[in-house]
């Protein structure tokens, strides 16, 4: 077992990276056959393979439902409540503010978390806007979505463990926003019926989407190339608001890919905003 997963040959790494580039626009390296037999290991022993190679042949195959399988396998699902922190003080004190000022009349805000992982992030968003902000009479929709599948299913829950809770949720919060259940902790259900969840793959054509007041779209097209990059942006600002606003990961940035946004510095983060 272990021999077949330490070997990746040379044909098959090239097929996946292959197939990768083409269902999600993810650019998987040269040199990185150690992270293909980690993060697929799992899914090959689930699946009753016997070595990755033969893995690798059910994917050229298309047996069952294995390159779906696949897809989430090697998609990093890394996320946790409040990341970087910053990004929410910078909505906090700065991007919501002004947006609710201009939508004093509407009293509508959509937000679109674009690649949600297991919803921390627009659980976090909900949360702050819980917290901060008094919108009773106001229409607020936060849409969350991911490529994966399973990744959603588990974010819907809203349940997580000590570990995951640990992790940039303050002690405060937890205990206003989450029950006790076993060892995890849940969502109260106010907190996650405020987010809608769908399975949406930032490569593939995308469905008609309102626009968007705020799209956080961090720490994604890091995997992509330059070209993927330029077309997502692109498309970003299409679904965006005139005055709207996009959150990048801290190493991300539309300089030499976009004309269209303008880079405004908050404290140690910056947002981007669709210039007038």
């Amino acid at each position: 077992m272990s021999e077949g997963l330490a070997t990746v040959a040379p044909g098959d790494f090239d097929y996946l990276r292959a197939f990768l580039r083409a269902q999600s626009a993810i650019v998987l390296d040269q040199g990185k056959e150690y992270l293909v037999a980690t993060r697929l290991a799992p899914l090959m022993l689930n699946e009753g393979y016997t070595s990755l190679g033969d893995l690798l042949h059910g994917l050229r195959s298309s047996q069952r439902d294995l390159p779906r399988k696949v897809l989430e396998a090697m998609t990093n699902h890394e996320t946790w409540f409040y990341r970087d922190f910053q990004p929410f003080e910078a909505l906090r004190r700065e991007v919501l503010p002004r947006l609710l000022a201009a939508r004093g009349e509407m009293k509508a805000l959509r937000f679109w978390s674009a690649a949600c992982s297991t919803g921390q992030e627009p659980y976090s968003l909900a949360i702050l806007l819980r917290e901060n902000f008094s919108l009773p009479q106001w229409n607020v929709h936060i849409l969350a979505t991911d490529i994966s599948t399973q990744a959603l299913h588990y974010a819907r829950a809203g349940r997580y463990s000590q570990i995951e809770v640990n992790r940039g949720l303050p002690i405060t919060l937890l205990m206003k926003y989450f029950r006790g259940v076993e060892l995890d902790f849940e969502l109260v259900p106010e907190v996650r019926g405020s987010v809608e969840f769908r399975q949406l793959n930032l490569a593939q054509p995308w469905p008609d989407l309102p626009r968007m007041d705020v799209v956080l779209l961090r720490n994604v097209m890091i995997y992509f190339d330059v070209e993927d990059r330029k077309r997502i942006l692109a498309k970003l600002r299409n679904c965006l608001q005139p005055d709207g606003v996009l959150f990048l990961g801290c190493a991300e940035t539309t300089l030499n890919l976009s004309s269209e946004f303008e880079r405004i510095s908050f404290e140690k983060t910056a947002y981007y905003r669709v210039k007038s």
